[in-house]
């Protein structure tokens, strides 16, 4: 039985979207048990809108909710009695809890996930890995994508053992193509941490390394995972999200700029809807904080309940593979090896 805590009120769309994706995923898998945090009444309520098996669904009340706008660091030491910090405490004090699903403060969550549950021993930083579409029809993993912006090439590493295993885990990547983000991918390119870091990938006998990448690669499906630090990782992920999400709107201007090409979609209408669907962020789940000694994944903060679903699914694939277990594993031969 996997046991997954929701923060039902974190992210745009809470709590109908936290609550319908918690009882879509009770509805697929059977060996899934939820507990859903956040105010007991409202949860209740909304809970009356779905069929679900109540011997699966548990509600703690927690009142209190930690914005986006808040201080991280302040927020999960004053509101002890928020959604999140409710769901980070039975996390780390129920060891029937395997993990937790998020959609709201990023910063509040790693902060709450970092000192609360803590690391796994050997992990020297948690970090995320977030998941987009590539154009072959398989997924590629950014690692990290901003819980660590200062990184060491020994942290580099760890990112791609964590990472590799991660997409074996939840994606069933066999052998993951690790890449290191560079500006070429001459193996003397890049600053001094890209220049120090890559020998050290190279020698790595537990990631399959294939060199440097460029930016411009990333969807190409070339690769299944990117390694590199947390502020790269940022802005290579939005960049790429939002280079899409413009040309999705160009492309609709376009269409509705003469007759012609408006016939021309609505034969193509299945197409496009088709198009639309494969580069929506919230198909592929969440981001997952790779390091701590629990499963947690960070939602977007405008999923619906389709988003929140594939999040818990990611959760119950990662629990059912042992994730946890397998990183401490590499992480403790790590530490044998050195």
């Amino acid at each position: 039985m996997t046991r997954i805590v929701v923060d039902c009120f974190g992210g745009d769309h809470s709590p109908e979207a936290n609550i319908e994706g918690a009882v879509r995923a009770l509805c697929r898998f059977p060996g899934l048990e939820a507990v859903l945090t956040g105010d007991a009444e409202m949860i209740g309520r909304e809970l009356k809108k779905h069929g679900y098996d109540s011997s699966r669904l548990s509600v703690e009340h927690a009142p209190e909710v930690i914005s986006c706008s808040e201080t991280p660091t302040l927020a999960i030491k004053q509101k002890k009695n928020s959604s999140l910090m409710r769901a980070i405490e039975l996390v780390r004090t129920d060891e029937s809890v395997h993990g937790i699903v998020s959609t709201g403060s990023t910063g509040a969550l790693i902060a709450a996930a970092t000192l609360r549950i803590g690391r796994l021993h050997g992990v020297k930083r948690p970090a995320f890995c977030p998941i987009l579409p590539t154009m072959k029809g398989g997924v590629v993993g950014i690692c990290d994508s901003g819980a660590n912006v200062d990184v060491t090439p020994e942290m580099l590493r760890q990112f791609a053992v964590m990472a590799s295993l991660y997409l074996e885990c939840a994606f069933g990547v066999n052998s993951p193509r690790a890449a290191l983000l560079n500006v070429g991918v001459e193996d003397t390119k890049g600053d001094e941490l890209r220049k120090a870091a890559y020998p050290v990938l190279a020698s790595e006998k537990r990631i399959n390394f294939t060199g440097n990448m460029e930016a411009r690669e990333l969807l190409s499906g070339d690769y299944d995972l990117v390694v590199t630090d947390g502020f790269a990782g940022n802005v290579l992920i939005k960049s790429t999200e939002g280079a899409c999400l413009e040309m999705l709107k160009k492309l609709k201007r376009d269409i509705y700029s003469r007759p012609i090409y408006k016939l021309g979609a609505l034969l193509m209408k299945r197409m496009f809807a088709e198009e639309k669907d494969f580069m929506d962020y919230r198909n592929y789940g969440g981001s997952v904080l790779l390091g701590c000694k629990k499963l947690v994944v960070k939602g977007h903060g405008s999923s619906n309940a389709a988003s929140v679903e594939k999040c818990i699914e990611q959760a119950v694939r990662m629990h059912e593979a042992d994730l946890i277990g397998r990183i401490a594993q590499a992480m403790e031969q790590a530490e044998q090896t050195e």
